[in-house]
């Protein structure tokens, strides 16, 4: 399945993203840059934004990235259900873009945030979450602007609909406020689209996908993507 993984002025993690994609079977990731345009994404099956600091979070954290005219095409792949995954920065332009509600804040320590957490699938519904159950995963973190904020309205939503994906956790799966690396509301890790499509999470699943790095957690959220790609 051909998987389009963006790179925007800033992007720091599109190698660690296409090197991971690439070791599951049936994905064919390849790389397109921003400034190129919707063309080359127009026929992809999928489409992946690493992390990074796309612009150097000028404004704000995807804000610049997220009116590029790439994210066209990015917004005609999802209205075509196809996946489209935004991990750190870029689910800051997911949510800047307006594909997914909500704003990532400052982290409430004020200071970047570099470490190993804890998450818990919260939606066994989600293609990003189907065969996970409930687990509990060890994956790492690194941002400034991480910390999730939306109304009580799209709180309550989200809740209510299922679209909370992930919630920073403890090693036994509490969301608690000691174990909140960023301060974001609910413990909120990882949501999607109404229509479950679209996901955005802070955590960078790509680097926990082999046991050499420490871990391989995230390796199933990745395949569940490129698992999505063939269906949509």
């Amino acid at each position: 399945m051909a998987i389009a993984v963006i790179r925007f002025p800033g992007t720091n993690n599109e190698k660690d993203v296409l090197r991971a994609l690439s070791s599951i079977p049936g994905a064919e990731p390849y790389l397109v840059p921003s400034y190129d345009g919707p063309g080359p994404i127009a026929k992809a099956d999928g489409v992946f934004i690493p992390g990074g600091f796309s612009y150097g979070d000028y404004l704000r954290a995807g804000a610049v990235a997220s009116v590029e005219a790439i994210m066209d095409g990015v917004v005609e792949i999802a209205k075509a259900g196809k996946p489209v995954i935004g991990i750190c920065n870029g689910f800051q332009i997911l949510a800047e873009a307006g594909l997914l509600p909500g704003a990532l804040l400052p982290n409430e320590s004020a200071r970047f945030v570099c470490k190993w957490i804890h998450l818990r699938a919260c939606e066994t519904n989600s293609i990003y979450t189907e065969g996970l159950d409930s687990a509990i995963l060890r994956i790492p973190i690194a941002h400034a602007e991480g910390n999730f904020y939306c109304s009580k309205e799209e709180l309550h939503m989200l809740n209510g609909d299922g679209r909370v994906s992930f919630r920073y956790c403890d090693e036994v799966g509490e969301a608690t406020d000691e174990v909140n690396p960023n301060g974001s509301l609910d413990n909120i890790a990882g949501i999607v689209n109404e229509r479950g499509n679209v996901l955005g999470m802070m955590p960078h699943p790509e680097r926990a996908s082999r046991a050499i790095l420490g871990s391989t957690d995230g390796l199933a959220i990745l395949e569940n993507f490129v698992r999505a790609t063939r269906t949509a």
